[in-house]
């Protein structure tokens, strides 16, 4: 008897190009969860890769006042530990899939900003910012400021877990993510390659073959991302 539930993501929607300042821009959402990503591009990098001719792809995510209930509180002078470890997920993700040398030195940032939150708002920031920064990097082959693709492969995130009833489903809203005996959250390429896997057990721990059983969960309803961010993209 299968373990797997639910597949198949909450309603997924990219509306691109909502910000004309931006090389590119989303706001992604998933169910209830609605997320505005713009991708900036900087004519420099950091001082560690100066004069080695590679690029830089950095992020940063906030969640607004009015995403939650109640209020969350602007942060302003220092984010959070919780921002931190998100916005360096949703970085490494991203630079995962880019060849930095057919960037060049110029740095991409990827701001995610949480308008409405309910579950699943790191994964659909690294699911939006691959469309946001796929955007950009077409409009600067455009205008011919870079001269090959460096996007390896598409990347997307999505969240998979254990209900109480130890059902294995996918794209937890906040309801489900807080009653999951478990829950995972899993980056992965368009391939199948795992990028990172972050999984903890709330509640039991669970087996190798619930493991297996989420990840295989994962990977079908990111196919249906895959499918969403090409839309969105072309």
């Amino acid at each position: 008897m299968s373990l797997i539930e639910r597949t198949t993501p909450r309603k997924i929607t990219f509306t691109s190009d909502v910000n004309p300042n931006a090389k590119g821009s989303v706001i992604a959402e998933f169910g209830n969860t609605r997320i505005y990503i713009t991708a900036s591009v900087d004519e420099s990098v950091p001082r560690f890769l100066k004069g080695k001719g590679q690029g830089w792809v950095t992020a940063e995510y906030s969640m607004l006042p009015g995403s939650t209930f109640p209020r969350a509180m602007r942060e302003r002078n220092k984010i959070s530990g919780r921002s931190q470890e998100i916005q360096r997920l949703i970085g490494r993700s991203l630079r995962s899939i880019i060849d930095m040398k057919k960037l060049g030195e110029r740095t991409i940032v990827i701001d995610c900003d949480v308008l409405v939150a309910d579950g699943g708002t790191r994964t659909a920031s690294v699911s939006g910012g691959f469309v946001a920064l796929s955007i950009a990097i077409n409009k600067l082959m455009k205008d011919g400021m870079i001269f090959e693709n460096p996007i390896m492969e598409s990347l997307a995130a999505i969240s998979v877990g254990i209900d109480s009833h130890g059902k294995i489903i996918a794209d937890l809203n906040y309801e489900e993510d807080s009653s999951c005996e478990t829950d995972m959250n899993v980056v992965m390429t368009k391939s199948g390659k795992f990028v990172e896997i972050q999984g903890t057990a709330e509640g039991s721990p669970f087996s190798g073959e619930e493991l297996s059983g989420l990840l295989e969960c994962a990977k079908k309803a990111l196919e249906i991302i895959f499918e969403k961010q090409q839309e969105a993209i072309s």
